[in-house]
């Protein structure tokens, strides 16, 4: 198997040191690429100065990277929200997690928070129909971004991030952490090395199962103002994930998308009345396997319960009703500038959680798996599987990097990235800047106007003005191929 970044410079490490060792270096920013001259333009002789605006449950990530693994690097300045209470909260939590407690300020006082409180970076959390409003807002007010992922939801509102990008100067960070997994990093590594030749095509297949695709229905993802549906929010992680793997851009799109699980005629087919507003108030509770307890969990309850009198918004709207306007069942095909074509389904009600990717290529085939399924069922979440089945030879199983934490050592590798002052070069170019942010988008955008129109999207007709995104080096051309063994009769 191909070696992994530094192991010529320690042979003499165990596997296990090897790869401790090998998750923490690499990481940083690609020399000269503009990321990497955005974060030299920040002094590191001093803490870099964060605000975070959104401070729903993903904001905490940052709170505790900021204030804990970083605080000799990083301080988080200022907050900003919708919703006071919750702004309290996490106010609160900096001074819990040792750190001073930041002034929190209104989402009408965003200005007025980069005013006084003199952010280097904005940190958008927001609900993802409003990442484009605070992130061109922060770029005018001579702040750079960092966005979580989908970096918008609609062509018009990417077009503003577009423009805004160019008419500032300033950056935008896109914080796709599935590109710093390890086992997707090594996935990375091996179509890099050349091992399957040149990829021709790819077939992407992702099942969120009955827990966690459910809770995409019942949030504020079920309305597309808001999410953009899960072809946008869910799925933008998997096409930036295939745009990385290829180091490709994608050119065209076509799409079909329904709702026919979560939808008011199945809570009847399970012998239920009918859909209902909430979990909390919900006459059929004791009945239905789908019912969430916000009082009775304390994140969710302190987060969200307790916070209902100041937005009037409800964590658990029923999954059935019938005024969610997003899809539960999608299938993509998509056309890359290399002439590479993906196959692409999501599934939010899935019996089992995970996906499965196979890259087909001019020497052999790369199968990978996480969470794939066995003879007996389901596998426990984080089983993964690299395989290599070269043309005409036998097939072998790769041992997969692995990491700790979240999104299998993923979200740790990302924030090294993000916070170390002086990251080390990344050979994968695995930071991601608002083309790559635009790239992944823009196929979920395209999707939604097939479910519309039926008819094909060309993605170039989406956005103008947007340059390609910087990938590492890939194998492709018009390279001699080695002939394939003689068949065996």
């Amino acid at each position: 198997m191909p070696a992994s970044p530094d192991s010529a410079a320690t042979p003499s490490l165990d596997r296990r040191t090897f790869l401790k060792a090998a998750s923490a270096l690499g990481l940083g920013l690609a020399a000269g690429s503009p990321l990497g001259r955005a974060a030299e333009s920040v002094s590191t002789s001093r803490r870099r100065r964060y605000a975070l605006v959104g401070t729903g449950s993903r904001s905490l990530l940052y709170q505790d990277a900021i204030e804990t693994d970083f605080r000799d690097h990083a301080e988080l300045v200022g907050l900003c929200d919708t919703n006071p209470g919750r702004l309290e909260l996490i106010r609160d939590r900096s001074q819990r997690l040792g750190g001073r407690r930041p002034p929190g300020f209104a989402a009408a006082d965003f200005e007025r928070m980069i005013a006084t409180t003199k952010p280097d970076y904005v940190i958008v959390t927001t609900v993802d129909g409003t990442h484009d409003d605070y992130i061109v807002r922060a770029m005018e007010a001579g702040c750079d971004a960092i966005s979580e992922k989908p970096l918008t939801t609609t062509p018009e509102k990417c077009q503003r991030i577009v423009d805004a990008r160019a008419r500032t100067g300033r950056t935008c960070r896109v914080t796709f952490n599935l590109r710093y997994s390890p086992p997707c990093t090594h996935v990375k590594d091996l179509l890099m090395s050349g091992e399957i030749g040149d990829v021709l095509s790819v077939d992407l297949h992702w099942m969120l199962d009955t827990s966690h695709g459910a809770e995409y229905f019942r949030r504020w993802h079920a309305h597309k103002k808001n999410s953009g549906g899960l072809m946008i929010h869910k799925a933008s992680h998997h096409f930036d994930l295939v745009n990385w793997w290829l180091g490709a851009v994608p050119e065209s799109v076509f799409a079909t998308g329904k709702r026919e699980f979560y939808t008011p005629k199945m809570a009847r087919r399970l012998g239920l009345s009918g859909a209902h507003e909430r979990c909390l108030t919900c006459p059929e509770k004791s009945r239905c396997s789908f019912y969430l307890d916000l009082a009775g969990d304390p994140m969710l309850k302190e987060f969200y319960l307790d916070q209902e009198k100041h937005d009037g918004y409800f964590r658990d709207r029923c999954i059935f009703r019938p005024e969610v306007d997003i899809e539960d069942t999608m299938n993509v095909l998509v056309r890359y500038n290399t002439g590479a074509t993906l196959a692409y389904s999501l599934n939010a009600f899935s019996s089992w959680e995970g996906y499965t990717v196979a890259f087909n290529g001019t020497k052999g085939r790369l199968e990978h798996s996480v969470g794939a399924p066995t003879a007996a069922g389901r596998a426990p979440y984080g089983t993964t599987r690299i395989s290599i089945l070269p043309l005409r030879g036998p097939a072998r199983e790769i041992v997969p990097w692995t990491g700790t934490g979240a999104h299998q050592g993923g979200d740790k590798v990302m924030l090294e990235d993000l916070f170390l002052p002086s990251p080390a070069p990344d050979k994968y170019l695995r930071a991601a800047d608002e083309r790559a942010g635009a790239a992944s988008a823009l196929v979920g955008m395209a999707a939604n106007r097939c479910f519309t129109t039926g008819q094909p999207v060309i993605i170039k007709d989406l956005v103008r003005g947007l340059g390609p995104p910087v990938y590492a080096p890939m194998p492709g051309g018009d390279a001699p191929v080695p002939m394939p063994p003689p068949l065996k009769t």
